[in-house]
């Protein structure tokens, strides 16, 4: 390690405990001095003291990092305890920050610097949303509580351990990407959740319904569908909306892949997916900002958990057994079949299909590529009205289904007059 490059770790340490001092000491700002643990300056010093003990580590046979953070613990354990007894304040925050001053120090001197500076920004944001966090805490029920733990569980303990391929005979089925499409059906629906809850019905679902048809518009459905089973019947045409924006930006999504992968597709189905966003977009605007009939009517939605895992489980289960007789039906068809492909596919899910006839060579025709993934859009927006009568209620699935005919129509008619 050149000299400079010492001078740029113990730089970066120094700055990690000026960025922790620096929240530490504004929220101590009143106090005279001499009256608190630690302050700007306490923390700037545990920092660099931490970048020291890693640069001196490889001469000391690893011991410097250990013993200089277990001497640093009951050091500044021991100045709190004598600040406890001073002001009644039993506080063990300022000593875990202190730590992991010391210990980010540490790693800033023998680690990846950008690394420690994310760990550095992580501690000090949490130490400065204190009160904000406290009161979010004390508005949390246990079913939102089980939730999260659950969604994290599914995140960081069983997809890990999964298998990254496919088990079946056909190739068809990679238990992995269906936990994957799990945990995504569990965050959308859990970030809908909590959008509608901090922001409102009204501008909960429509952020909701964007973010959801960015990541997966068939989950998006799912948690408004779970959403009209669960309320009462005034929010239906808001979920409506939702349902029909989250299809909107899916219509989106599959455009710009289709253009990026394909660039000469753009004219011949832009034409038949703009007319039915269209007509989406707009029935879904105006359901979500139609004003209610009389004054204080505004429709609120009562939800009881975020996502329900026996549900996220079985819709997961479905577009499994989608997938696999998808993939039967192109091994047994061939190209000849790619409509009907087209159509299995789109049951369970738009992009695989926009994926993999995008990038068919150019003799099947752009014509023929755009009216699969036609195909695939309308068959997938037809399965989403019926998910909303399976999942939801008989009004939603009306509406969406209603709108749904609509835009299908609109797309079949100008697929008429796109280019070839």
């Amino acid at each position: 390690m050149t000299e400079f490059e010492l001078l740029h770790r113990l730089g970066a340490a120094l700055a990690i405990g000026l960025l922790v001092g620096l929240e530490r000491g504004w929220r101590q700002r009143d106090e005279k001095e001499g009256q608190r643990t630690a302050g700007l300056r306490t923390y700037a010093l545990s920092g660099l003291l931490g970048g020291v003990a890693g640069i001196l580590s490889p001469l000391t046979s690893g011991l410097a990092v250990p013993v200089t953070i277990a001497a640093y613990t009951v050091a500044i354990s021991a100045f709190q305890w004598l600040e406890s007894r001073a002001d009644g304040n039993v506080s063990v925050t300022g000593v875990v920050a202190g730590i992991v001053t010391v210990a980010l120090g540490a790693y800033a001197a023998l680690g990846d610097l950008t690394v420690a500076a994310a760990g550095a920004a992580a501690t000090a944001g949490l130490l400065a949303l204190r009160e904000p966090l406290h009161a979010w805490l004390k508005t949390l029920s246990w079913p939102e509580i089980r939730a999260a733990m659950i969604l994290v569980a599914m995140t960081f303990l069983l997809l890990p351990v999964l298998p990254d391929r496919s088990l079946d005979p056909w190739q068809a089925v990679n238990p992995k990407e269906v936990w994957l499409l799990a945990i995504v059906i569990a965050a959308v629906s859990f970030a809908g959740y909590v959008a509608i809850k901090m922001m409102g019905s009204k501008a909960g679902i429509a952020a909701a319904a964007l973010a959801g048809g960015l990541a997966s518009s068939t989950a998006a459905t799912l948690t408004f569908a779970r959403m009209a089973r669960e309320g009462r019947g005034d929010g239906i045409s808001l979920l409506a909306g939702g349902v029909l924006i989250a299809g909107t930006v899916m219509i989106a999504r599959v455009l710009a892949v289709a253009g990026a992968l394909n660039p000469p597709l753009v004219p011949t189905l832009g034409l038949p997916l703009g007319a039915a966003a269209a007509v989406m977009a707009a029935s879904g605007a105006l359901l979500l900002l139609r004003r209610p009939r009389r004054p204080g009517d505004e429709p609120k939605l009562a939800m009881k958990t975020p996502f329900e895992f026996g549900t996220v489980l079985k819709f997961a289960a479905l577009l499994a057994v989608v997938t696999l007789f998808a993939k039967l039906a192109l091994a047994k068809a061939g190209q000849g079949g790619l409509y009907a492909v087209a159509a299995l596919s789109g049951i369970a899910d738009v992009d695989a299909l926009t994926l993999s006839v995008a990038r068919m060579p150019d003799g099947i025709g752009h014509q023929v590529a755009a009216i699969a993934i036609g195909i695939a859009v309308a068959v997938n927006t037809v399965s989403k009205a019926v998910m909303c009568g399976l999942f939801g209620s008989r009004a939603l699935a009306m509406i969406v289904g209603g709108v749904s005919a609509a835009a299908i129509a609109a797309g079949g008619i100008a697929l008429a007059f796109a280019p070839e």
